[in-house]
């Protein structure tokens, strides 16, 4: 088959690896999304079997389409660099092209909050949007997207900034919330922190709040008291996959 497959995303998570075929007109997925749970112990040759289960599912709907991939580590070049939520033998692996060896097909790597990031701007809340955007997702800890005047900066990773000196991940995301049993007043409490905290070092002209946390945004964030909008993220746990695909595809344009 061409290349006229419809590209895909798939969004390495830590307990499951999730990817649909993506209709990047519309910014949704194109089907019915495939989850397989990431392996244990979820080593680059492991998740890379995975990944490759997924492409061969959808085999007829991508042909040799690129697809995109994201891991929630910092990734520079295709090579991952870090480990704080993923499993140490990842660092220093050369991710693209480890899973283009499983594949045969065009891969892009990405930082998971940075796919997220770049589905926001292109289909979501930051659409539209110029200045310089942040994109945090609250979930097991705190994935951020730093993107100005529509160009994503990769691996923020704001979630690791300090806070009561610690990360502020182990402070403020929403794992917290629950394993802490907070209330909301407590969880608000600890998110203005946070928050004000990103609008006196960055200065953004838009936050945007993803992470499954998301859906309640009605109860926290009206009740931040910050200079720039706060809005929730609007493409939920789709928001990997889409930004990933949408990823790959610019990158396959650029590189012709």
């Amino acid at each position: 088959m061409g290349t006229t497959g419809r590209p895909l995303g798939i969004d390495v998570g830590g307990s499951g690896i999730k990817g649909a075929p993506v209709d990047l007109e519309a910014g949704a997925l194109a089907e019915k999304r495939l989850r397989i749970d990431t392996p244990i112990p979820a080593t680059p040759d492991a998740v890379a079997a995975v990944v490759d289960e997924i492409v061969d599912h959808f085999a007829d709907q991508t042909g040799d389409s690129p697809i995109g991939v994201t891991v929630p580590a910092v990734v520079i070049r295709g090579t991952v660099l870090s480990a704080a939520n993923i499993d140490p033998s990842w660092v220093n692996t050369d991710a693209e092209a480890l899973i283009q060896r499983h594949t045969g097909r065009r891969v892009s790597v990405l930082n998971d909050a940075d796919a997220a990031g770049l589905a926001e701007l292109h289909y979501g809340a930051a659409q539209g949007e110029q200045g310089l955007i942040i994109l945090t997702t609250l979930g097991t800890g705190i994935g951020s997207a730093l993107i100005y005047n529509g160009v994503l900066v990769p691996n923020s990773e704001l979630g690791h900034l300090e806070m009561d000196g610690q990360d502020a991940e182990k402070v403020a995301a929403s794992s917290i919330m629950t394993r802490n049993n907070l209330s909301w007043d407590e969880y608000v409490d600890r998110l203005q922190r946070y928050y004000s905290m990103l609008e006196r070092l960055f200065s953004p002209d838009l936050i945007v709040v993803g992470g499954g946390i998301s859906k309640d945004a009605d109860l926290f964030l009206p009740r931040l008291k910050l200079r720039a909008p706060i809005v929730p993220a609007r493409l939920r746990n789709r928001a990997g996959i889409i930004g990933a695909a949408r990823r790959a595809v610019d990158l396959a344009i650029s590189n012709g």
